[in-house]
């Protein structure tokens, strides 16, 4: 690919008019997610899908989605930056028009393969213009702006899908998607920079690379899946692992031995880069773990609407609002490592006050920790997307941030997977508990459960256990749930804290990379 110089001096209107409507694109693709997962009862009734094939609807969207994230380098040089982006959106707003005229599941699923490759494209191409578009002076800025609506789109998923559930069709999920859609594919051709792809590359396509990388990819995909219904030690899941294992160990032996590889995996060598993509791992494990937890608590546990639930998740989006231009100068002029730590201390106090909830907890209950969350997702996300990418050849920007990218997909799905693994197995744990509190006459069980004093001591308590009795074994259910919930989020916590703990391993780096002291 040919990289064009960034002027030094200025950056023109029209490169920021491209790269904020890459961003509009990249904010449609990530919102899709979330707001087709809160309609996928309404789209399985309308389709007639049956509901243990209801989940592949979202399933075949994230499988696509992960293999197209670390081609996004490859497809940058063969097309060039602009080029690709703009085929990437053309495409995704093509599919959307497809799902919304679907009428069955094949055909569904088919248009929701081609909307996740094509979103799966778009994501990483945004961080890879601040890199190559903008002077060094305007990374952090950039950054800003393209985090802001990375993230900004799962807090507002919840409440644009359940708006969209109560007062129009399911068609309206994925026809959201047009107007924008054809004027972002439209301004980045007319805004950006022309830059020369490398059609050379479609000559030597490294086509064993690409079937390994969409075997271990789409293995691991499944079992995440799958993993916490059918649980970690049955025979498929086992068996996708071992292919998920082979696949990925062949996947690197054969990138290394290339040339000039479909990924570039030898990128992990350098030591920010993988300090970097360690954390935004993380990040993705909370991000998108809380953004999960928050609304299946609200709807499971509080019986709240879909628009109820998202109008409480707002508070997180607000809050991000509010840091964002608060974090992009603090990261211009402090060390990193110093942002870094706040940003995901305050994050994971946000996940641990999270964690002490009960079946009463509401929006008051709720409000800081969202807060926390809120103020501290642009700390994280600043200091280590310049951590991992700024300084790279032009060259290897694309393939830098596709793998940077994936790394905090890849930990968002794993830390989804880890969390439906605490819900399928803990409840019933924290039922038994209950009970046996409840039997032992203990007024701090009888509060979690709901019950008041008075009723409380009016409950029999001997033999047959007081969860059998009609009016508490639905108190006990929900109570269970939230203790369940709160092992999620407490899990989550300690794992930010320990990563806190270990940022002076970033001492290295930054002298590595010439960071301030």
């Amino acid at each position: 690919m040919t990289v064009l110089p960034v002027d030094n001096d200025a950056v023109s209107i029209r490169t920021w008019v491209g790269f904020i409507a890459m961003c509009v694109g990249m904010f449609a693709a990530v919102l899709d997610i979330q707001i087709v997962a809160s309609s996928l009862p309404e789209i399985g009734f309308a389709l007639h899908i049956p509901s243990d094939r209801l989940s592949w609807v979202q399933t075949a969207y994230l499988i696509a989605e992960v293999i197209a994230i670390p081609l996004t380098g490859w497809l940058t040089r063969l097309l060039s930056l602009r080029v690709m982006f703009a085929v990437a959106a053309g495409g995704f707003t093509l599919a959307s028009a497809g799902c919304a005229i679907s009428n069955g599941f094949v055909p569904l699923i088919v248009f929701r393969i081609m909307q996740g490759f094509c979103g799966g494209a778009i994501i990483p191409a945004v961080f890879t213009s601040v890199f190559v578009l903008f002077p060094l002076r305007a990374h952090v800025r950039a950054t800003a702006i393209g985090g802001f609506f990375a993230v900004l789109a799962p807090t507002l998923g919840p409440v644009v899908g359940g708006y969209i559930t109560e007062t129009f069709s399911w068609h309206w999920l994925f026809l959201i998607n047009l107007i924008p859609g054809l004027v972002v594919s439209t301004l980045v051709p007319l805004s950006l920079r022309a830059a020369r792809g490398d059609s050379s590359l479609l000559r030597h396509v490294d086509i064993l690379s690409l079937v390994l990388a969409a075997l271990c990819l789409t293995s691991l995909e499944i079992v995440l899946k799958e993993a916490p219904t059918r649980g970690w030690g049955d025979a498929v899941v086992l068996a996708l692992i071992v292919l998920c294992a082979a696949a990925g160990a062949g996947w690197i032996v054969h990138s290394r031995r290339r040339h000039d590889p479909l990924v570039r995996l030898d990128t992990f060598r350098d030591f920010s880069f993988a300090v970097g993509c360690g954390y935004s791992f993380l990040f993705g494990a909370g991000l998108y773990g809380s953004v999960y937890l928050l609304p299946l608590f609200l709807g499971y546990v509080r019986h709240h609407s879909p628009l109820e639930i998202g109008t409480i998740m707002l508070v997180s989006g607000a809050s991000q609002l509010f840091a964002a231009p608060i974090a992009a100068p603090l990261e211009a002029r402090y060390d990193r490592r110093w942002l870094a730590a706040f940003g995901y201390g305050v994050f994971g106090a946000g996940l641990l006050a999270n964690g002490f909830a009960t079946a009463q907890t509401d929006f008051d209950g709720l409000l800081w920790p969202q807060i926390l969350r809120g103020i501290g997702v642009m700390f994280c996300i600043l200091p280590m997307t310049t951590l991992a990418l700024e300084g790279r050849p032009a060259g290897e920007v694309a393939d830098a941030s596709g793998l940077f990218n994936l790394m905090r997909n890849l930990g968002g799905a794993i830390g989804i997977a880890i969390i439906d693994t605490i819900l399928e197995t803990r409840p019933a744990v924290h039922a038994q508990q209950l009970v046996a509190r409840l039997q032992a006459g203990d007024p701090a069980a009888a509060r979690l459960v709901g019950l008041s004093t008075e009723r409380f001591h009016n409950v029999p308590i001997g033999p047959v256990d007081a969860a059998t009795q009609e009016f508490v074994r639905p108190l006990v259910e929900r109570a269970a749930a939230a203790a369940s919930f709160n092992d999620a989020y407490r899990l989550l916590g300690m794992l930010f804290i320990v990563a806190v703990a270990l940022l002076p391993l970033l001492v290295r780096a930054g002298r590595d990379n010439g960071a301030a002291d």
